[in-house]
C-alpha cells in the first residue's frame, strides 16, 4: 500500500509537470556564526552576540521534517490525532500582563496534515513528502512543532538577535541579506514572478531552499540571495520562527518575509508575530546550535 501510495504522487507530479527541482545546496548543511559586534534593526544600534553559534544553511525542508517525524513517532514524542501532529509542551509561566494569554501544559498542535497545500502526509503509520517538494522548505508548522524538531536533535531556534547577525553579517548596514538593492530573481516574494507562478500560471507558493543561488532553471536565471555568511532564504520565501519567549506576552515572532510578502517586508530588521499554535502556508523555520 505505502508502495502505491508513492507510485501515486510520482505519477501525479509528471501529469501535472510538478518534479523535483535540484538547486545543488544541501539542506543538512550548518553554518557558523562567529562572535562579535553587528549593526541591530533600522536605527543600527551596536549589539554584540559574545559567542560563537551555528545556523542552518537553509530553512528545514519538508524531507527533513518527515525525516523527524518518523524518528519522534517511533519515540513516542508525537502523534497523531484527527489528522494532526500533536506532542507534548510543559507549559510557560504566566505573567499576568493585559492581553497575555496562558500557555497551559499539555499536547500542542505541530502540524495540521489536512491543510490545503501542506505536501507531507500520514500514511499506513508512516509519514511521507510529496516528492515533488521535498526539497521546499515545511510550512504549516506551528511554533511548538518547530521547537520540537530543534528540541529532538540538542538544537534550539535562533534568538531574534542571532537571526539578525546571521542575515545582516557584520560588514555593514545593508537592508538586506545580499546587500542594498532587491530585485525580482533575487528571492522568493510578491513581485518575483517566479519560475513556479510562470509554470503554474501566477499561482503564488514556495520554491526549493535554495533555489535563488545564481543558477538558470529552464531558462529563469536566478541570483544568488546568500547572506554574507553563506545563508540562503533569509529574506523571503517564508517567515522563521525565532525561540525567543519574551515576560509578559505569548506571542512568539518569526524573521525574514516570505513569498507573500512586498520588498519591504523582507529587511533584516522586520519581524512578524502571532501565537505559538499559529500555522500558515509562509511560515517555516530553521534552527540554530552551541558550538561544540
Amino acid at each position: 500500500m505505502m508502495k502505491k501510495h508513492i507510485i501515486f504522487l510520482i505519477l501525479f507530479a509528471l501529469v501535472f509537470g510538478q518534479t523535483k527541482i535540484e538547486t545543488g545546496v544541501d539542506p543538512d548543511e550548518w553554518v557558523l556564526i562567529p562572535a562579535g559586534e553587528y549593526l541591530r534593526g533600522m536605527h543600527e544600534h551596536v549589539t554584540d552576540v559574545s559567542y560563537d553559534f551555528e545556523i542552518m544553511v537553509t530553512d528545514v525542508t519538508n524531507e527533513q521534517y518527515v525525516r523527524y517525524l518518523n524518528e519522534a513517532h517511533a519515540k513516542g514524542k508525537v502523534k497523531v490525532i484527527d489528522n494532526k501532529v500533536m506532542g507534548f509542551y510543559p507549559g510557560d509561566s504566566f505573567d499576568g500582563h493585559k492581553h497575555e494569554e496562558k500557555v497551559e501544559v499539555g499536547d500542542k498542535l505541530h502540524v495540521p496534515l489536512s491543510e490545503p497545500g501542506i505536501h507531507i502526509e500520514f500514511v499506513n503509520s508512516t509519514f511521507v513528502a510529496e516528492p515533488a517538494y521535498e526539497n521546499h522548505p515545511m510550512v504549516f508548522i506551528t511554533w511548538f512543532g518547530a521547537k520540537a524538531y530543534a528540541d529532538f536533535y540538542g538544537w534550539r531556534l535562533p534568538t531574534e538577535i542571532e537571526w539578525e547577525k546571521a542575515a545582516r553579517g557584520s560588514e555593514d548596514n545593508r537592508p538586506y541579506p545580499w546587500g542594498y538593492e532587491i530585485e525580482r530573481n533575487r528571492t522568493n516574494y510578491v513581485s518575483s514572478h517566479n519560475l513556479f507562478e510562470k509554470l503554474f500560471k501566477g499561482a503564488i507558493g514556495t520554491t526549493p531552499v535554495g533555489f535563488y543561488n545564481g543558477k538558470t532553471y529552464d531558462g529563469y536565471q536566478t541570483l544568488d540571495n546568500q547572506s554574507t555568511y553563506g545563508l540562503y532564504d533569509m529574506a523571503g520565501n517564508v517567515w522563521q520562527w525565532t525561540g525567543d519567549n519574551y515576560p509578559d506576552v505569548h506571542y512568539r515572532y518569526m524573521r525574514g518575509g516570505s513569498h507573500t510578502n512586498y520588498e519591504y517586508n523582507l529587511n533584516v530588521w522586520r519581524r512578524n508575530s502571532a501565537g505559538p499554535d499559529y500555522y500558515g502556508m509562509y511560515v517555516g523555520f530553521r534552527c540554530a546550535r552551541d558550538v561544540r
